[in-house]
């Protein structure tokens, strides 16, 4: 049987300096992504690679006193130990500098040329050169700063060729009607509609002020812009002027371009519209996902919070950091890292939830019955809802992972392991192996059974984000063959072989205790500055109530999922909360105090039980908690480590 092709992309990252967690994010999706898609019985091609050429670069390299393609080999490299210590499955690594894609980009060029969608006039406007972006006036704020980086912008005066953007607005306009899925999530579709309808200048495509480029194959003074370049990797690499190749026709159109939602503008209207002029097919979808913060804080070398990747593999691998960004990153939105919540939620989920799980197993058919495991028909209705429920998880984390909510899959798969682990409690096997009652031993077996038949379903499920632990489980299980297991294998409960012995192993996911953080200050505030407090608007103490009216309150740890303005309010926002067993939504009027972005990925302390209330056409399900005073001021409160669900005392 043919398998159906299946193609990914990442963004290709630009070298002007080490990659840090912020692309570790992207990547790691888009690895589970195709690691997922391999055991679903797809036929995967996965790329990522590098952007090299731009006047950013250089200028980097000139300063150093090498060439920019010595600096951009040297940043590569380290991009591709990454991705290596990482555990990413990529199947290709395009660079801009390959003379495969150089070729293709001047062909394309050639042809757009050709067709009268290209033409030479001179420019002058404003650029970004961080981003590599020409900038109208329109697109401006009041700072006449870049839109995207907010970083002060050049006055570009030179010869340039330019590309027909508006020619094909009306046909962009009409595919993305047709293609309602095409841009994703929603947010982003609706802001790009909203881009074009302001109206399409036609694009600088070429530059003569530098020469660190693709040479123009008509006209060696120019070199492409940039972007005109970078976007043609996604189909340069698949070889489509080799006659020896068949990738391009087995691959493109792309399945899916992942990229981060700043730049979601050049995927979803610039690469169409170049495609559109070249009648070539257009990407089925494109992604962008939000932003990875740093305790709340988008990340910025110049604020010293960038993250790299390389010491938190070192120090807790590359499960750990993967499992931990998929998981807690509800795709689309922007996702926070810390320290502790990271710690946290390795040590509960890895090592406490599916570790645990692992080693009692193991160890308990090693002590009962020698390692080896016996298979025997299920009466018991304990034995009957936990297959029932490994059986209806497959389903549910088939359909959440081609639904693109990951996270939601492995929640799913998670709460499978914890009712495994409670299964132990409630067959209670060391009471079992006393043999007190005829039938013990028999029934002791079965359980093993259904607790090394659950581990065999599990490793296959959470392969995609913990590749280096999956394959243990399944070899300390004493099967062979986990690279070929397939989701086909595990929908059905028993397919575990009777007589099979365990290998037990060393624990696979160690705990690790909580570092102590340390809160830097600034200078200033070692010495005394502290000033006189005005009491006098404070409001004085309710009156004493019995700790009984206390204890009717349940208050949680809720993290912030979504946030988002109710339409015709000036003062709410609406809220998707994750309460660790189930999520809520809650309206609160703080819209004047916080925008929706900076919420998300905040933990705030939650009234769980308070009565709904239909808000504004919306069902506000309990209260975020949150301090004022009388100067109108309010704070959220912000819960560092514990996880959602936590109670608040």
């Amino acid at each position: 049987m043919t398998k159906k092709p299946y193609y990914i992309t990442t963004p290709i990252y630009y070298p002007s300096a080490k990659l840090h967690i912020g692309h570790t994010y992207c990547t790691s999706i888009a690895d589970t992504i195709a690691r997922f898609k391999r055991r679903a019985g797809y036929d995967v091609r996965f790329l990522t690679g590098s952007d090299e050429h731009g006047q950013k670069i250089q200028r980097m390299a000139e300063s150093m006193g090498i060439t920019p393609l010595e600096y951009t080999t040297q940043i590569v490299d380290g991009f591709k130990h990454l991705w290596e210590k990482l555990n990413i499955s990529h199947d290709d690594f395009i660079r801009t500098t390959d003379e495969r894609h150089i070729k293709y980009c001047q062909h394309l060029f050639q042809k757009a040329f050709d067709n009268g969608d290209i033409y030479k006039s001179s420019y002058e406007g404003l650029y970004c050169v961080p981003c590599e972006t020409f900038w109208p006036e329109s697109k401006l704020g009041p700072e006449k700063t870049c839109p995207d980086c907010g970083r002060p912008l050049e006055v570009v005066q030179e010869e340039s060729y330019f590309f027909r953007m508006n020619k094909y607005a009306d046909q962009w306009f009409k595919f993305i009607e047709e293609n309602p899925d095409f841009i994703q999530p929603e947010s982003r579709r609706n802001e790009m509609i909203q881009f074009v309808k302001q109206g399409l200048e036609d694009l600088a495509v070429s530059r003569t002020s530098f020469n660190w480029g693709i040479p123009v194959p008509f006209d060696e003074k120019h070199v492409m812009y940039v972007w005109f370049d970078a976007l043609i990797n996604y189909i340069s690499a698949l070889n489509p002027l080799d006659e020896n190749s068949d990738l391009f026709e087995t691959y493109w159109p792309a399945d899916l371009h992942l990229v981060g939602k700043e730049i979601v503008r050049f995927h979803t209207i610039i690469w169409p519209i170049m495609l559109m002029s070249l009648g070539l097919p257009l990407p089925k979808k494109v992604y962008g996902h939000g932003w990875l913060v740093v305790d709340g804080t988008k990340m910025s070398k110049s604020l010293g919070n960038v993250i790299d990747p390389i010491p938190l593999i070192e120090t807790y691998g590359s499960d750990a950091l993967r499992y931990f960004l998929v998981n807690e990153v509800h795709l689309g939105n922007d996702g926070n890292f810390s320290l502790p919540n990271f710690i946290t939620k390795i040590n509960a989920d890895l090592s406490n939830d599916l570790g645990n799980l692992l080693n009692r197993t193991v160890a308990m058919i090693e002590k009962y019955h020698g390692g080896i495991i016996t298979k025997h028909a299920s009466t018991a209705d304990v034995d009957k809802d936990l297959i029932a429920l490994a059986e209806q998880t497959v389903k549910d984390y088939e359909q959440l992972m081609e639904d693109m909510q990951y996270n939601k899959a492995f929640k799913a798969v998670w709460a499978f392991i914890g009712r495994t682990n409670k299964y132990i409690d409630e067959t209670m096997p060391w009471v079992l192996a006393k043999g007190a009652n005829e039938g013990d031993a028999e029934r002791l077996e079965a359980v093993m059974y259904h607790l090394a038949e659950s581990l065999r379903i599990i490793a296959v499920l959470v392969d995609p984000v913990i590749p280096t632990g999956a394959p243990k489980i399944w070899e300390q299980l004493g099967l062979q063959g986990f690279a070929q297991a397939m989701l086909d294998d595990v929908r059905t409960f028993g397919a575990l072989p009777t007589g099979t012995k365990v290998v037990k192993g060393d624990p696979i996911y160690p705990r690790f205790e909580i570092p102590e953080m340390v809160e830097v200050a600034p200078e200033a505030a070692e010495e005394s500055t502290e000033e006189a407090v005005d009491t006098s608007n404070i409001p004085p103490i309710k009156e004493a109530i019995e700790y009984d009216d206390f204890a009717k309150l349940d208050l949680r740890v809720a993290k912030v999922l979504t946030c988002e303005a109710v339409k015709k309010s000036k003062k709410l926002l609406l809220f998707t909360l994750d309460l660790g067993i189930e999520t809520r939504t809650v309206v609160s009027g703080i819209s004047q105090f916080y925008k929706p972005e900076d919420l998300i990925g905040k933990k705030v302390i939650y009234l769980a039980n308070l009565a709904p209330k239909k808000i504004m056409g919306h069902m506000s399900e309990g209260m975020i908690l949150s301090a004022s005073n009388e100067d109108d001021q309010l704070e959220v409160t912000n819960i560092e480590s514990l996880t959602p669900g936590s109670v608040v005392r």
